[in-house]
């Protein structure tokens, strides 16, 4: 990709701290969906969770339908639904369902599930993930596409399965899997001819795989006769900016404690590694230095993602894990910013501008002169004007 005109969206967990009240906290996450699509942003993926208490969003189908009455223009996607926790006869309907409330605005992302807990709930082991999340995907993307399917697994059944409702969206809403670290998602989306979203972009062994996942991607689906585009890739990044780094350090030691402690203590994936620091602000330093959060100005974010872009070879969406970090005025305060300053580097839209602007400037002399000249035209016409008609009188 040479052309750059990246979109800008949240993967929308979320986190929020043990002690807050979830009914706010709910609403809070439909104001954040709303403010962004005031600001422009493109897209919010909303996600599935069942415990540890902090991803308070159990079903991202009902929270669409929520936000996209609050909504004008966003896209709004499953952030993922957990295909190995559901029927696919149910995951397709609703889809579908969806798809014709947003007229289309509606994207479905899938994957295996992130919380281990919550597949142990269900009675199911965390190997047997990601081959039911296979197996799941297959059938519905046959429903999707209006077919009448029978298929029998050792976790579902389906007997001449079939959909109600003919797709909104043609031939079908956008899809895409969730990618970490193993190849699994961008094997799954060579398979399906799907979409990546890399939710581990922003950590190192993320970033390092991003050339490789992109590759195994588009071998997987060459063998499977399908061409996934880079426009549809999305990387995830953590980031909070300010004004000035110290003014995001501080908006960060609001929640950034509570966050990290939640991937210490539940999350099975923890963000700083158990031999990293223990102190909050030395924490913050590491997360700085190693980049796998932004926490500074715009002009670092800017840097950051140019990053992205170069070791991934071009990606169409730049994510950002919505964190609640910074306490809520200072969150989109952070939002803000980066519509105002990071859009504008990644999309061209001030590029005309400069152009125009720097035109004037060099010609700034002459044009200044050919201004002035025309007033003293005036001023000299005016004045003989006014001196024939006293001649005139006069006579």
């Amino acid at each position: 990709m040479t052309e750059r005109n990246l979109r800008f969206g949240v993967f929308h967990a979320p986190f929020h701290a043990m002690s807050e009240n979830p009914t706010l906290m709910l609403q809070r996450d439909l104001e954040l969906l709303e403010y962004l699509d005031k600001l422009g942003w493109h897209e919010a993926w909303i996600g599935e969770h069942h415990s540890a208490g902090m991803e308070i969003i159990a079903s991202p189908e009902i929270f669409i339908a929520a936000a996209a009455e609050r909504t004008k223009h966003m896209r709004l996607g499953t952030g993922v639904v957990s295909l190995p926790y559901h029927h696919p006869l149910m995951v397709a309907d609703r889809m579908m369902m969806l798809d014709h409330l947003t007229r289309g605005r509606t994207m479905f992302g899938i994957g295996p599930g992130a919380l281990v807990p919550d597949a142990a709930m269900m009675g199911m082991s965390a190997s047997e993930q990601r081959p039911r999340m296979e197996q799941s995907m297959s059938v519905i993307l046959r429903l999707l596409a209006g077919e009448t399917v029978t298929e029998k697994t050792d976790w579902f059944e389906i007997n001449g399965g079939r959909l109600q409702l003919a797709p909104y969206t043609r031939p079908r809403m956008e899809m895409a899997v969730a990618c970490a670290i193993s190849p699994s998602g961008p094997r799954a989306a060579g398979m399906f001819g799907i979409n990546m979203l890399s939710l581990a972009a922003g950590a190192q062994a993320g970033f390092d795989r991003l050339a490789d996942h992109w590759d195994i991607c588009q071998q997987v689906g060459a063998e499977h006769g399908h061409k996934i585009e880079r426009e549809g890739w999305r990387l995830l990044q953590m980031m909070h900016v300010a004004e000035t780094r110290e003014k995001a350090i501080e908006d960060v030691r609001f929640g950034l404690g509570t966050f990290l402690d939640y991937f210490d203590e539940a999350a099975t994936f923890p963000v700083i590694p158990p031999d990293g620091p223990k102190d909050l602000d030395e924490r913050i330093q590491w997360m700085i230095e190693t980049e796998i959060a932004v926490i500074g100005t715009p002009d670092d974010a800017i840097a950051r993602m140019e990053k992205l872009w170069e070791k991934s070879g071009g990606y169409g969406t730049q994510m950002l894990w919505s964190h609640n970090w910074a306490d809520w005025t200072e969150t989109k305060r952070s939002y803000e910013l980066i519509t105002r300053y990071v859009f504008p580097h990644f999309q061209g839209s001030t590029a005309l501008r400069w152009a125009s602007y720097n035109w004037v400037a060099k010609n700034h002399d002459k044009f200044t002169g050919a201004g002035q000249q025309a007033v003293k035209e005036m001023t000299d016409k005016h004045k003989a004007e006014r001196a024939a008609k006293k001649t005139k009188a006069a006579e």
